[in-house]
């Protein structure tokens, strides 16, 4: 029975409820009353206060965003961050497993970097999260220097063991020192959980799975060779026969995901289908028809899916099929063409394989427009066939008749497109669209939740009270979800809605994880989750893992890579967020998106020449760009040249004259000038005027370096981030 209930202070911090309790002591859920947020409170019983100390002391060496944060330290208790996820648990698809072991890997190589062994490593000690897994419970740790002394695993009272037989090794067993090794020996149990859904060693009872472990070898794993190979190594029972780093196994296990990734039989890209039906105004329709096929497939458990920015990169371009696979690192490609009269389309596919440019499946359909997702379907039944990759839900189309009416549907794809335009021009078309598109048929719920965000987008452009916009998405966005409860699309309209309008970070957080639920491989959800609900509240970890995992799944796509960049830079990880700047400048025109992200990144990492260099780039192609002449500003100022930042101050100022300039631009203008008073007055204008850009940039070290005190920490606190 817990020993402490719900709200009993300890400290500054008041239980909510027990999480759970184990041999040593017991963890709570609490809320840290001066903050406002949510923590796991562990205490420990006094005959394991030397434990205690120990874990202590191993979580505050520790900072990796796969290892749970200690916060603060009572005179009996740890504080530490509360993990909302589900413990680790297999079978797991290859990839998937292969993706997981290397975030758990990464993890003990920067505890046994710092110096620390885990020494109960096991799947209830690793929680999956939306933002990947973390690492628990140190309670048995131990430093790599020498301590006054290390009870083996049973030493202790009347002989009691500590940790779990099933996942120690031979080592620890027999009492025997441990190192990194016997960390190793442990990972290698996990992954093989992972991979094969049991244990590599079990038994009725303690004293047999310890005879297992020190005599018996596992069962074969049904795994790749190359995979099980690595799993046995590390559960070889002498330490001198396993791998001897967890580097070393992590490089072995990022070796199994480049090939896999190189070769996989079920990835898939589809490029934008070819418009024969005259000039680019039709372009909408082609688009839009290999888009919902990237979303219907994004649906087929176990197949890649390639999104759609990376895909559609290779508009226009006469590349081979092969050269196309390897850059995206898939095995087959979708091509097709569009031809549109009248109510009638014809449609022409075919799937080919990267590897000899074969076709392998093709056909043509000529069909009247109210058939245009049966088509679509149709074509993703024959992608799923012939692939011979399993439906979660084989019993119903993978696209859905969202509506019923052509116009509609068509509508809704020239507002879609135009969105993706994001200009202020194409936005109020946008808007029009989705419009039409709900006038033509209101039960249709994607034009609702794309006109949720649009109204959004728009506020960049034009100023509009936070009382008429917030109304208008908030209505628009639950809307789509109550017309389509089951899509991801309305999630993410209204978790930014409820963040960047309402400052309700909670209801936000909750709507981006279903999102995420809904559909895991959405590289927008990582996206949305991690600029507008995961940086705004200063977890700058998680950040990092959202961000890459956008970009992982859209490797082409210059906002993601950008954003990247800018979540390294935001969480103090200064070379890593340069080296990513770098490679994404390589790769990518220089857009005004690319330059405004990676230009904060570089000089908010230091790198102040690179930056100043890409920002003129930038404004060399968009030279009225007021984001970017702010930034330049903040730059300047930080090079010591206050007669630039002065010129770049009033040019805002004279541009803000003619057209619209948000007020958090001419506020960090002001602020990095030198006039703080006048630069935090704008910036409490925008915090009360909801301008979203205001939550990303006053997180920015760049900006911040500005902005300090007590009405910075106001301003904090009048967005509910602190």
């Amino acid at each position: 029975m817990p020993s402490l209930i719900p709200g009993q202070r300890l400290g500054p911090y008041e239980l909510v409820g027990p999480i759970g309790a184990g041999g040593m002591g017991e963890v709570y859920k609490a809320t840290d009353t001066r903050l406002g947020r949510t923590v796991a409170i562990k205490t420990l019983r006094p005959e394991h206060m030397e434990r205690f100390e120990r874990e202590a002391r191993a979580i505050a060496a520790l900072n990796h965003p796969h290892i749970c944060t200690l916060h603060d330290i009572g005179p009996d208790y740890l504080v530490m961050e509360y993990v909302e996820g589900k413990p680790l648990s297999g079978p797991l698809p290859v990839d998937e497993a292969v993706r997981t072991a290397l975030q758990i890997a990464d993890a003990l190589e920067a505890a046994h970097r710092a110096g620390v062994i885990h020494r109960d490593l096991k799947p209830a000690n690793i929680l999956v999260t939306q933002a990947g897994v973390k690492l628990l419970d140190f309670g048995l740790a131990k430093m790599l220097v020498a301590e006054p002394h290390d009870d083996s695993v049973t030493a202790s009272q009347g002989g009691m063991v500590f940790g779990t037989v099933a996942y120690m090794s031979p080592e620890r067993l027999e009492g025997n020192p441990t190192d990194e090794r016997s960390d190793i020996f442990s990972f290698g149990l996990v992954l093989y959980e992972l991979l094969g859904g049991r244990k590599a060693f079990g038994g009725p009872t303690a004293a047999s799975t310890m005879g297992a472990i020190l005599h018996k070898d596992p069962a074969p794993l049904d795994a790749p060779p190359q995979l099980e190979r690595i799993v046995m190594r590390a559960l070889r029972k002498a330490p001198a026969d396993r791998f001897q780093t967890i580097s070393e196994m992590k490089a072995a296990l990022a070796a199994v995901q480049a090939a896999g990734a190189a070769v996989h039989a079920q990835s898939i890209a589809v490029l934008p289908f070819a418009n024969l039906s005259g000039g680019p105004d039709s372009d909408y329709f082609s688009d839009g028809l290999a888009e919902d096929i990237i979303n219907a497939l994004t649906q087929v458990p176990g197949l890649r899916v390639v999104a759609r920015t990376s895909a559609f990169a290779f508009k226009g371009k006469n590349e081979d099929v092969r050269r196309i696979g390897e850059t995206l690192g898939v095995a087959h490609i979708l091509q097709g063409s569009v031809r549109q009269a009248g109510t009638r389309v014809r449609i022409s596919a075919q799937l080919i394989a990267v590897s000899d440019g074969s076709n392998l499946w093709s056909d043509r359909f000529d069909r009247d427009m109210i058939d245009i997702f049966a088509i679509q379907d149709e074509i993703s039944q024959a992608i799923v066939e012939v692939l011979k990759v399993k439906l979660a839900r084989p019993d119903q189309p993978m696209v859905r008749r969202s509506t019923s009416n052509p116009a509609a549907y068509q509508a809704y794809l020239e507002g879609r497109y135009n969105f993706q335009q994001y200009t202020p021009t194409s936005l109020a078309r946008c808007s029009q669209y989705y419009e039409r598109a709900i006038q033509l048929d209101p039960d249709y719920a994607a034009p609702h939740a794309g006109l949720a965000e649009t109204y959004l987008y728009q506020t960049n452009y034009a100023p509009a009270p936070i009382g008429e916009v917030l109304p208008k998405a908030l209505a628009a966005a639950e809307r789509a979800i109550a017309l389509a409860p089951d899509a991801a699309e309305g999630f993410i309209a209204r978790g930014f809605v409820r963040g960047t309008c309402q400052y309700d970070w909670h209801a936000a957080g909750a709507d981006f994880d279903r999102a995420l639920e809904l559909n895991p491989e959405s590289p927008l959800a990582h996206y949305r989750r991690a600029v507008w609900y995961l940086m705004p509240l200063g977890r700058m970890d998680e950040t990092v893992t959202e961000a890459r995992r956008s970009a992982e799944l859209d490797p082409l796509s210059p906002l993601y890579r950008g954003v990247e960049a800018t979540a390294l830079n935001f969480a103090g990880r200064r070379q890593e967020s340069i080296e990513c700047s770098r490679k994404a400048i390589e790769m990518f025109p220089p857009s005004f998106m690319l330059c405004f992200t990676t230009g904060m990144a570089l000089a908010g990492s230091g790198a102040l020449d690179d930056a100043e260099a890409i920002l003129e780039r930038g404004l060399q192609n968009d030279p009225g760009s007021a984001w970017l002449m702010a930034t330049q500003a903040a730059v300047y100022a930080r090079q010591g040249k206050p007669d630039q930042v002065a010129w770049i101050r009033n040019l805002l100022t004279a541009l803000s004259s003619r057209q619209y300039v948000a007020s958090v631009i001419l506020g960090l203008a002001n602020a990095v000038s030198g006039d703080v008073d006048q630069g935090f007055d704008l910036l409490e204008r925008a915090a009360s005027e909801h301008q979203f850009w205001s939550i990303f940039l006053v997180r920015s070290p760049l900006f911040s370096h500005f902005l300090t005190g007590p009405r910075y920490d106001a301003l904090l606190r009048s967005m509910n981030l602190v």
